[in-house]
């Protein structure tokens, strides 16, 4: 598939129905009937072009109903990552079989955050991306009824945020050299056959991001499918990264490959039988780089 000249025509489509603040992609050939909800909005890895990409690719051949939203500038109509409190369509989520959740320190007005609660009430099924492990930061607004959404909320009743709450993993901070330190997936103990991963062979993920630092263990109900092995270079045929020689002073430095972190895991959400739940902190674009250049990244997030 051309990655690339998938997303220009994307781009030019979006263009010319400037008329929405959000792309709808119906299915084509056999409809399945399931409609999925993109919600983006960070002001780092580009969710603005990669989700376009993959709704693109789900609902021209899987058969989804797909839509996108976007953060949008609240005078200039424009799609703008950096306006942090409107992201228009949520009402979208009232009929969605999906939620696909890629955003970064989202601080949305009240009646989007209510739209948002009511889909996760539902126990539908959640997919988050790289930066939605810290999709919110109400830090500015701590009188926000939705302020225990921060990736930093430490109340008891919603530790972690929506990150850990929701995905059961919220950010901490990076693991791998941000910018210098590529990602290689490498297959969870007993993952080899999870259906997620069908197809695909161990060390074929592989994408420019670097790894996230997680909690280990993680949470209850969570189940790891790939560990980000940290590369030495951003180049695709980079080797693990060696382990750290030891300082003046004769200490070690920590071997950022033992252990490796999880990068992709399925969750299972605390609401009675429904609340599935799959995460992945690949998923990203930087350095004129993009991880949804690969395609086996790719086949993941679809049968995901």
């Amino acid at each position: 598939m051309h990655v690339k000249a998938t997303l220009t025509a994307l781009i030019l489509s979006s263009i010319a129905a400037s008329a929405a603040d959000w792309i709808h992609l119906p299915a084509k050939g056999t409809a399945n009937g399931k409609k999925i909800v993109f919600v983006t909005g960070d002001d780092e890895y580009h969710s603005e072009t990669s989700m376009p990409m993959m709704a693109h690719i789900l609902a021209e051949r899987h058969g989804f109903d797909c839509k996108v939203l976007f953060a949008i500038n609240r005078k200039t109509g424009v799609i703008d990552t950096s306006q942090r409190d409107n992201i228009p369509g949520l009402e979208s989520l009232a009929e969605a079989d999906l939620m696909v959740v890629f955003t970064r320190f989202r601080a949305l007005e009240e009646a989007q955050m209510k739209l948002f609660q009511s889909y996760l009430d539902t126990g539908k099924p959640v997919i988050g991306i790289r930066t939605a492990t810290h999709a919110f930061d109400f830090s500015k607004l701590p009188d926000s009824p939705f302020a225990n959404y921060s990736y930093s909320n430490t109340s008891e009743t919603f530790t972690g945020g929506f990150g850990r709450q929701v995905l059961g993993q919220n950010w901490i901070a990076h693991w791998g050299g941000h910018g210098k330190q590529s990602t290689r997936g490498r297959f969870a103990p007993n993952a080899a056959t999870h259906p997620i991963l069908r197809g695909i062979a161990d060390g074929e993920v592989w994408g420019p991001t670097d790894t996230y630092e997680a909690t280990l263990p993680m949470a209850e109900g969570c189940t790891p499918i790939l560990m980000g092995e940290i590369c030495e270079s951003m180049e695709p045929d980079s080797g693990p990264a060696p382990a750290p020689p030891a300082n003046a002073k004769g200490r070690q430095a920590i071997n950022k490959n033992s252990p490796m972190m999880p990068i992709s895991w399925t969750y299972q959400r605390p609401v009675g039988v429904k609340g599935r739940v799959f995460a992945s902190t690949i998923g990203g674009a930087m350095a004129g780089k993009d991880d949804w250049a690969n395609e086996a990244m790719r086949r993941m997030f679809v049968q995901g």
